[in-house]
Formats: C-alpha cells, structure tokens, sequence
C-alpha cells in the first residue's frame, strides 16, 4: 500500500484513524454539533465537551448507532474534516483501510465502503477488513494459522463475539449490550435508590473509575438533580449498588459467549480452550467483567492491553506488513 495511507476504526463512541505518514493513532470523540441545522459548530473531542450542556440550538449527536451508520451525511463531514486535520489542511489522493463489524447485512458493510468513498477525502483505493480480525492482529495473535481464537469486544453500543481461523471468521454474534447500556443502568439505579437524575457523562466517570474507588474503599460522589426537590445536588453512591446494577448485562455478555461456544467445531473448541478469551473494546474495562466472564465460561482471560485502538492498531499492520494484505479485500461490484 502507498505511504499516504490511512486506516479507520469507526467506533460509535471513538473513531480511532491511524496514518501511514507518520505512524500515529489519533482518537477523537466520533461526535458532531450542528448549529441552526446546517452549520458546523463543533467534532470530536470538543463536541463531546458539550455534551448534554447545549442550547436548543445546538444539536449534538452520534453519527453511529448499534455499530452501524446511522446519519451517513454527518459521518462523511466527520471524516472529512479529520482526515483534513490529519493532512495539515489540504487533502491529498489517498488509500483507505477501513474495519467493518462482520455480523451487519451487505447494505450495511456497503454504507461503510461508501462512506469513504463519498467523502470528498480523494480516495484513490479503499478496502475493508473485518473488525475481529483487525482485532486479533492487534492483539499480536497471528490470525492466518489455523488455530481457533475467541475475541469478544465490548464497545459502545454493541458487543461482537467471534471465531476466527485462518484469517477468516467461522462464527460470529453481535449483540446490542455495550458502554451506552451500561450507563444507563447506573443512570437507572441511582434514580431508584436516591430518587437523582444523573447526566450519561456522570454515569461513564462512575463506571470508569469504579476499580479504582473499590481499591480505596469509597463510594462514587455525583452531582445530579434531586426528583423530589427539583435542587441541584451531591450524593456519594456505594460501589456495590453500581456492581450489582451492572450484573444484569455481563451475563447477557456471558450467555452470548456460551452460545457460541455452543457452536464450535470441536477441535476450534479445544484451541480456545488452551489459549482462553481475547477480551477488548472500550467497555471491556469495567470492573469484574473479566472476572466475571472467565468464571462464567470456564475459561483465561486475555485482556488487551490497549482496548479501544486494539482494532487500528491491527489495521495498521495490515498496511506495514505484507502477509497480511490477504486479510483486507474490496467491496464487490466496487470499482478501485
């Protein structure tokens, strides 16, 4: 692949593009605030900023939902002006590599293919890999032999669970339980049990920074509004209420794994046995999950070590490496 190459992981939450110019990875909130319904007010991480604080005017809004493109004309605005920034300003002829999820319909990995290919960002090829596969490259599993590998990556909106062998995927499951579904429930039990409305920012920090509060044996302190009073105020939340809140969609992760563990070719089945679980995604960091999957299946955990650009970073040895070429392939009926 040419040097003016970039690869693109299109998280609901992150969107993660590596580019061959300079090796770097840059992570951006995949967020865009429109002002009066036509103008550009704000993206990425400066949008995400405003977030639940804007005026009527403002819109601020996920271009993807469930793992799929949802506002089609935002996203390709996005990754215009990204790819801009990447650029220094001008945009220049490029190669794109970019991971879609494999348990989506055709129409679906197509709107990824023509995402790129209609955003005025120059592309002069562009393919696709499937992301579990990007995900095990950038893991360092060596996904062309023919052994069995279970990656379950927890994301934002969904969790996909699947088999790869010889740089292909035999099974695959994706389901909607992710980082959104676990804030909610937070969100929910602190509404129950402290009559408190809490904002989705609040209830991410307290999920992102429940491992930490556990080891110092404190409670989450929030701000939010009391139901009763209608008052601005601060309460501080136990650990084990947000614990317990969460169990709920573990064993929907869980059970979802089991499902398809079900349905593994036997000597597959034996591999994943020897090797365990390829754990990452951005969720995946939440406390007890890892625990609580490796109890539940019977099986080590392998946590990545860097979740959320474990899928660009497999997308950049793609690009680096030639024996993996054979991984990424062209969108058919698609024309270079």
């Amino acid at each position: 692949m040419a040097n003016n190459t970039f690869a693109i992981d299109l998280g609901t939450s992150n969107i993660k593009i590596y580019s061959r110019n300079d090796d770097s990875i840059m992570v951006e909130k995949n967020m865009i605030a429109i002002e009066n319904k036509s103008n550009i007010f704000a993206y990425g991480n400066s949008a995400f900023e405003m977030y639940e604080k804007a005026p009527v005017n403002i819109h601020i809004s996920y271009p993807l939902c469930n793992g799929v493109i949802a506002d089609i004309k935002n996203m390709e605005t996005l990754i215009r002006y990204f790819i801009e920034d990447l650029m220094k300003g001008s945009i220049r002829p490029a190669d794109y590599l970019i991971a879609v999820p494999t348990d989506v319909t055709e129409v679906e990995k197509r709107a990824f293919y023509d995402l790129v290919k209609d955003a005025n960002v120059k592309a002069r090829k562009i393919m696709v890999v499937e992301k579990a596969v990007a995900d095990g490259l950038g893991m360092d599993i060596d996904v062309k032999n023919s052994q069995g590998v279970l990656v379950v990556n927890v994301g934002y909106d969904t969790t996909e669970i699947s088999i790869l062998s010889l740089g292909g995927i035999v099974l695959s499951r994706l389901i909607k339980v992710g980082g959104l579904k676990f804030d909610e429930a937070i969100r929910n039990a602190v509404r129950k049990e402290f009559s408190l409305i809490i904002g989705g920012k609040t209830a991410e920090n307290v999920k992102m920074s429940l491992k930490e509060l556990e080891q110092e044996r404190k409670g989450a302190i929030v701000y939010g509004r009391d139901i009763v009073t209608g008052l601005p105020v601060e309460r501080e939340i136990p650990t084990a209420l947000v614990d317990e809140c969460l169990d709920e969609h573990f064993n929907t992760i869980i059970d979802n794994v089991k499902v398809i563990l079900e349905r593994t070719p036997p000597e597959l089945a034996a591999d994943i046995y020897r090797h365990g679980v390829y754990l990452t995604g951005g969720a995946s960091q939440v406390n007890h999950l890892a625990q609580k999957l490796g109890k539940g299946t019977g099986l080590k955990i392998n946590s990545s070590e860097n979740p959320v650009e474990s899928v660009v970073m497999g997308l950049s040895k793609i690009i680096k490496d030639d024996n993996y070429k054979t991984v990424a392939y062209a969108i058919e009926g698609m024309s270079k």
